[in-house]
């Protein structure tokens, strides 16, 4: 089962006030890879693979997947896949898929989607991909991931 999460204000929250984890980019890679990691998300991701959960990276962004893996992997995250707005794109125009939302998780294996935007879930509904949205500002987001992945569990939809 694949869990996607979105990149900028869900996992990456630059915001003052959003707590971080302790950054653990070695000092010769941080011209490259130095965003902020929200709190929680390393044990989350553990929590995750403990579930039986792979990771999925879909951002709208344009940022380089082997960057995205580097950068997860100094925090000890392993991901499935990582796709951006480039890799989107292509997917979209070598199936010829004309109507599409921003993000479609659901093209690429993902059960369940993590991210930010309300518009993303609004797409979800009518899709038919479902969406979990956490604010940056929610200290409790990791919660409402497990919830939402247990019920999903429990329900034999993963």
């Amino acid at each position: 089962m694949l869990i996607s999460f979105d990149l900028d204000d869900t996992l990456i929250c630059d915001r003052e006030l959003v707590p971080k984890e302790r950054n653990k980019v070695p000092f010769f890679l941080k011209p490259w890879l130095n965003e902020p990691l929200r709190l929680g998300t390393c044990k989350l991701m553990q929590q995750l693979n403990q579930y039986g959960c792979g990771i999925l990276i879909i951002t709208s962004s344009y940022r380089s997947p082997w960057l995205v893996r580097l950068w997860l992997t100094c925090y000890g995250i392993s991901v499935v896949n990582v796709i951006n707005q480039n890799i989107y794109r292509d997917y979209l125009k070598r199936h010829s898929i004309n109507l599409y939302p921003s993000k479609n998780p659901k093209l690429f294996g993902s059960s369940l989607h993590i991210d930010d935007s309300e518009g993303v879930r609004l797409e979800g509904e009518k899709y038919g991909f479902e969406v979990i949205v956490i604010s940056p500002t929610d200290r409790n987001w990791t919660e409402k991931v497990i919830e939402a992945v247990r019920n999903k569990l429990k329900a034999g939809k993963i």
